[in-house]
């Protein structure tokens, strides 16, 4: 029997689970499901693979994305805010239960970055990629080589005014909903996009004091990394206006220091179709070894 040429990718965020079936950096199938906020992450795993059993027979590897630190296939969290689970969490061999198929597993930004740089906007130099989403998270390319462990948790970075603060909880979509409160009961991120849109100057203002913590953000990467380019992805770094925001944060910035920006060209796909390039490079090379 031919061995299937598709992954199957699953992408866990702080919001979302997201499940595809993916060939050749093209999206095939998905199938997406609420991430639970509490719970044992095997109940939630095993939910996921009950939604998609029609696909078995369907992949040749799994690779799996996740919010947080991926170390030798346990799973950890970096914010808990942005996602509560076990400290080092089984994954790999978690997921391994469901499937035959081999199992691989990494940071969910970090995916997204090798997804960005091998079929999207990173077109395969050296770059940093930023999501701005629920929490922020990041990764780096540089060489053609993934950076892996801590490398591009970008959201975790603190200063001297906020010492036990993450960035991300001064920028991202909870912020962001947690600020309109005053102005909107049961905000959220999306709203606060809306109303700026529509012209409402506390929502404008909120937008653009994310984009300048974003702007700074990709101002000391450049000078700390001096990619080629940063590519901007996640639900509010994607979302209308957002970008525009934050180079014109940049604008006064030197055009030696001032970094290139792009706008992700997967979209939310980033993650899986990384994480299923990586998966089928690891099981290619597993092979080879044998």
């Amino acid at each position: 029997m031919a061995v299937p040429d598709s992954v199957l990718s699953i992408d866990v965020g702080g919001t979302k689970m997201l499940a595809a079936l993916v060939r050749d950096g093209a999206v095939l199938e998905t199938v997406r499901l609420a991430t639970p906020r509490g719970g044992d992450p095997s109940a939630w795993f095993e939910a996921l693979f009950a939604e998609i059993a029609s696909w078995q027979g369907r992949y040749s590897a799994v690779g799996l994305a996740v919010t947080g630190i991926v170390d030798d296939g346990h799973w950890s969290a970096l914010n808990r805010r942005t996602l509560d689970i076990p400290d080092r969490f089984p994954l790999a061999a978690t997921v391994a239960r469901f499937t035959d198929r081999p199992v691989f597993a990494a940071n969910d930004a970090q995916a997204a970055a090798w997804g960005e740089h091998a079929f999207g906007a990173g077109a395969g130099e050296d770059m940093v990629f930023l999501t701005v989403s629920t929490g922020i998270g990041g990764g780096i390319v540089l060489g053609g080589r993934l950076f892996g462990g801590l490398a591009g948790h970008f959201g975790q970075l603190r200063d001297d005014d906020h010492p036990d603060e993450a960035l991300e909880d001064r920028v991202s979509g909870r912020w962001l909903a947690a600020q309109a409160r005053p102005h909107r009961t049961d905000a959220t991120a999306r709203d606060v996009f809306a109303a700026a849109k529509a012209g409402e100057g506390w929502a404008q203002a909120l937008v653009r004091v994310s984009a300048g913590r974003t702007a700074l953000l990709c101002r000391n990467v450049q000078l700390a990394l001096d990619p080629r380019r940063i590519v901007i992805g996640g639900s509010i770094g994607l979302a209308e206006g957002y970008l525009a925001a934050v180079e014109q944060a940049l604008a006064p910035v030197p055009a030696r220091l001032r970094p290139s920006l792009h706008s992700a060209a997967l979209g939310e796909n980033a993650g899986i179709i990384g994480i299923a390039s990586l998966a089928q490079r690891q099981a290619t090379s597993r092979e080879n070894e044998t």
